[in-house]
């Protein structure tokens, strides 16, 4: 589910994004878009590699990954054909639980990315949205070509998909939602249900 694929790249992507070099597209959106990620991986290299234990950089990291992220878009992009099936106190539950699961997807991975460097590769727009281009590497693994796709909300810049390896995650989390919920006759329920338990809730 979520913590398999969309989130520990958005971990590592933002973890790194520290110091982009300047944007190869022109325009306002690139600007605004390297300028997103360049700021948010500045602070969030700032607080992994700074004092204190896991629980308060956790905290710390919450409040930037709500301000730049489109966490409600996102939570209803990946529900799919299933958000207008749900009722509004289910979508209000879903959309609770989906924070959550994110949050605690990213914050308990802030150990695991140590010794990991990144490139600008390109950056481009595309159908209305700006790719950001980034070569992640970790030690002893493959080089992770990652775009971070961002697009504006409510007139500010956000992050709403990344693509990984030519993959967009979040239709593959869509489709990893939809498979359980017709695994389930379409009980929504049941997914939020999952989606608690994952964090303990």
């Amino acid at each position: 589910m979520l913590t398999r694929r969309l989130l520990p790249a958005l971990a590592a992507a933002s973890i790194l994004a520290a110091s982009l070099p300047p944007a190869l597209a022109e325009g306002a959106d690139a600007a605004q878009a390297t300028k997103l990620v360049q700021d948010l991986g500045a602070q969030l290299v700032a607080i992994v590699n700074g004092p204190g234990t896991i629980g308060a950089k956790q905290a710390k990291v919450a409040p930037l990954i709500e301000r730049d992220v489109d966490v409600d878009g996102i939570a209803r992009f990946c529900l799919g054909r299933f958000w207008r099936a749900a009722t509004p106190p289910q979508q209000q539950a879903y959309v609770q639980a989906f924070h959550k699961v994110m949050l605690n997807s990213i914050t308990t991975r802030l150990g695991e990315f140590q010794g990991v460097a990144f490139a600008m590769t390109q950056t481009v727009q595309r159908e209305g949205a700006t790719l950001v281009g980034t070569r992640i590497t970790r030690p002893n693994q493959e080089p992770a070509l990652v775009q971070w796709v961002v697009d504006g909300v409510d007139g500010q810049p956000k992050i709403v998909d990344l693509i990984a390896e030519g993959t967009s995650l979040r239709l593959t989390q869509r489709s990893d939602y939809g498979s359980f919920l017709s695994r389930n006759g379409g009980n929504v329920d049941a997914l939020i249900a999952a989606m608690r338990r994952q964090v303990g809730a």
